[in-house]
């Protein structure tokens, strides 16, 4: 038994099945989330970058497991968001470098790939921690490596990620103190081992009844291809003729099966049919395999062929004659946010850092669009800072990830700029300014949980500052007075102290606040401005 292998289409369905899996669970996946604030999770962020891996496999003309598999490592690395996505970007990358050139997947190759998939997840992670899901990872492809080596077949191998995934699922808390004070386990774990498990559904044949494709359009949603994603033409002509004269025996079945022959060696695919004359546009690099399909009905008539890799080719120039020597792209959120960037000449936003991790892909498209040589990103969240520096790795221009974990130190790192500096020297400013600012925040808790020896329930207000629980109570205006005098006395009496308000506040509560905070604090100056933050009911920044 143990030459059995597992197919191009069954791997298909293993990795649809997954992803499928694991949109179901995500939900559950954020809820282990050991901090409790309203930000984008782990399951939500893993579940959108498998959204994208599916759809990179659909798209693809794949029929082999390696084919399959370097369509999943694209995908995913193109739709990773979060920390969490990055990592499983990573693992299939593994996986992609161990199945190169198989057909099907055998039992070594299965496990080979775990191998490699862990290895390549470890090393995205500057300091890696147990207990997390690369420990999971680790002991699936442990447990694996050892069952083949006995014998086991690629079926049994499937079986045993599901035993000893769950079985390294128990004891992350054991691994990682911050996970038994909460009561958890490793959400991220958890999520991979929902993807695995998925895996295992589609072998044995089991349903997920209420998974829908809705889910994968939306979590997949990008911009619009647009003037910064030139270097992005896959298909060279554009090819544009009339269908006339149709044969005798045209149907129209017969149009069906040339849009799906057209589909397969190219997109943008537009075949219509009125009065006796089909139409028909595509993008492919074989205009006159178009045209002999064409044939097939009929005669072809007033044939356009435009070649995009020479207008691509002007573009680029006229990229080049426009490049400019420095760009900055900050995540923001709010509109007053923006607006401060703006206002700091930072020239492209991109929206999220809380609710919505953007993707790698994302960045890398706003590092295109910028068309400068030299491109410094603020994520402005922990959460994305690893999928800012993928994105810096794959560009070709010089990007400079400048780490700020908050939206105020962003701020602080962007006033630092000096257009006249070099880079070493500008990187070095930034640096220095960000972590000279204290940041605060207010909020509020998702879901009940216990950090740091404070127990929290759903709905108690929290401040955080430098990103670390620091207050829970009941009261926006006591928890905010409370951190602020926190910050105040840690930092400098004569500080100067930022509040920016969010959506959920206005400007006559954090005037409340400030004129409550000058009385005791004589020597700080106060500056109030319209953040406009969703879910955030302040900004506090301290320097």
């Amino acid at each position: 038994m143990g030459d059995l292998t597992i197919s191009g289409a069954m791997f298909k369905d293993m990795i649809y099945t997954g992803a499928a899996l694991l949109e179901k669970n995500k939900a559950l996946i954020d809820s282990l989330n050991v901090f409790p604030v309203p930000d984008g999770d782990t399951g939500t962020n893993m579940s959108m970058t498998m959204q994208s891996a599916v759809k990179e496999v659909k798209n693809s003309q794949a029929v082999t497991v390696s084919e399959i598999a370097n369509a999943l490592s694209l995908g995913s690395l193109k739709g990773a968001r979060g920390n969490s996505g990055v990592i499983l970007s990573q693992l299939f990358r593994g996986f992609a470098r161990a199945l190169s050139g198989a057909e099907e997947l055998t039992a070594k190759d299965l496990a080979e790939a775990l191998t490699k998939g862990t290895e390549a997840a470890y090393k995205a992670v500057m300091k890696p921690k147990e207990g997390t899901m690369l420990t999971v990872s680790r002991l699936i492809s442990d447990a694996v490596n050892a069952a083949q080596a006995e014998g086991a077949n690629v079926y049994k191998l499937i079986d045993i990620m599901i035993e000893s995934g769950d079985a390294a699922l128990v004891i992350t808390p054991d691994l990682l103190p911050v996970l038994k004070e909460a009561g958890v386990v490793d959400s991220g774990g958890k999520g991979l081992l929902s993807i695995y498990r998925g895996f295992k559904m589609a072998i044995d044949g089991d349903e997920i009844d209420d998974y829908s494709e809705e889910a994968e359009a939306a979590a997949t949603e990008e911009d619009n291809i647009s003037f910064e994603d030139i270097n992005d033409i896959k298909f060279a002509y554009c090819t544009e003729f009339f269908i006339t004269h149709l044969d005798d025996s045209f149907v129209e079945e017969d149009l069906e099966k040339l849009r799906e022959k057209l589909a397969r060696i190219g997109d943008s695919v537009v075949v219509a049919h009125d009065a006796g004359i089909v139409k028909v546009h595509v993008h492919s690099n074989s205009p006159g395999k178009t045209l002999q399909l064409a044939l097939r009905l009929g005669e072809i008539d007033k044939v356009k062929i435009e070649n995009m890799l020479e207008q691509n080719r002007e573009l680029q120039e006229n990229l080049k004659k426009n490049e400019k020597e420095y760009a900055l792209i900050a995540v923001s959120s709010g509109e007053g946010i923006d607006n401060v960037f703006t206002e700091l000449s930072v020239n492209c936003l991109i929206q999220g850092g809380q609710t919505m991790n953007p993707s790698i892909e994302s960045i890398s498209r706003a590092i295109r669009k910028v068309n400068a040589r030299n491109v410094f990103v603020f994520p402005n969240n922990p959460n994305i800072i690893m999928a800012a520096q993928q994105a810096a790795e794959l560009s070709d221009r010089n990007v400079i990830v400048i780490p700020t974990k908050t939206i105020v130190q962003g701020i602080s790192a962007v006033m630092a700029f000096n257009p006249s500096a070099s880079v070493s020297d500008n990187k070095k400013h930034m640096h220095e300014a960000f972590e000279s600012v204290l940041s605060g925040a207010v909020t509020y808790a998702v879901r009940k949980s216990k950090y740091n020896g404070t127990h929290i329930n759903e709905g108690d207000i929290i401040g955080l500052m430098d990103g670390d629980i620091v207050l829970s109570g009941s009261s926006v205006e006591g928890i905010s007075s409370a951190l602020l005098r926190k910050m105040i006395s840690e930092k400098s009496p004569d500080c100067i102290v930022t509040v920016f308000y969010g959506e959920n506040m206005d400007e006559e509560n954090a005037n409340a606040l400030v004129r409550e905070l000058e009385n005791d604090f004589k020597d700080a100056e106060f500056i109030v401005q319209f953040g406009g933050q969703p879910l955030y009911y302040y900004y506090f920044s301290v320097e």
